[in-house]
């Protein structure tokens, strides 16, 4: 299918074609910093197209940097036929968001740094910054804390029980979406490894164990068909990891300022 695609769209291989949409996001993405940040040091252009893996309806991340601004911004627009997201950052702002980021165990704004192109004119800088960004994530991620250990225990027990009830083949497939986040970040940061988002998710578990990989898209996929068998089986695999099912004695206290005069209506 991707071969036909890539043949449809440009007559050319998919391969070459591929290369071809790099070669025009990076044109594209330098355009898009001369005419739209003309007072930035340098951007940084990541996503699957710089990879060299991207799809037709791919878009350009481009973390822009510059001396210094009153507040980072993100924006969305598009350009030149792609689409683009913008973080628009000087280098402390940048540190904030990172550190936000890699707090959470998903260090997606260091990954974009870390392994997309630098452009602009000041070259030097932003090497420098890639640099930076792949020895911090070559550091394994902080051991996964109790409080957000027992956090996730606690939200895949609750949908692991509502998964076990007989149910209608819909509200399986909303109970299985639901856990395919926490139970991914269980396994992911419960190993000593980065996790992410959405589409990332099967990539990282592919990196860290192609058959564990394997049995996640085996089990959700079955369950998304009404099968839960195997998908309740690996969850209460990767619970066990971790000191298995939690709900009784589950306390999380919330803060005391965590608190409104008035009534509910406002």
């Amino acid at each position: 299918m991707a071969d036909a695609v890539g043949n449809r769209k440009t007559g050319l291989p998919l391969g070459e074609a591929r290369a071809e949409q790099r070669i025009q996001a990076v044109a594209a993405a330098e355009t898009i910093l001369g005419e739209r940040y003309p007072d930035a040091l340098f951007a940084i252009a990541a996503g699957s197209i710089l990879r060299g893996d991207g799809t037709p309806s791919s878009d350009i991340d481009l973390v822009v940097l510059h001396e210094q601004l009153d507040a980072a911004w993100r924006e969305s627009f598009t350009t030149g036929g792609f689409p683009v997201e913008a973080f628009v950052h000087d280098f402390e702002t940048l540190n904030w968001f990172v550190d936000q980021d890699v707090a959470g165990g998903y260090p997606v704004l260091l990954d974009m740094v870390a392994g997309g192109t630098v452009i602009g004119r000041d070259i030097g800088r932003g090497e420098v910054l890639q640099a930076q960004a792949r020895a911090r994530l070559s550091c394994v991620p902080d051991e996964l804390a109790a409080e957000r250990r027992n956090a996730l225990r606690y939200h895949i027990t609750d949908l692991l029980d509502d998964l076990k009830d007989e149910r209608p083949p819909a509200e399986i497939r909303g109970i299985t979406i639901a856990l395919h986040q926490p139970l991914c970040d269980l396994a992911l940061l419960g190993r000593g490894h980065w996790s992410g988002k959405g589409k990332w998710l099967p990539r990282l578990l592919q990196r860290l164990d192609p058959e564990l990989a394997q049995r996640f898209d085996d089990a959700f996929r079955l369950a998304g068909e009404g099968q839960a068998d195997a998908l309740v089986a690996l969850a209460q695999d990767e619970l066990g990891r971790h000191g298995g099912r939690l709900f009784d004695g589950d306390r999380r206290d919330a803060p005391p300022a965590a608190r409104r005069p008035g009534g509910l209506s406002g």
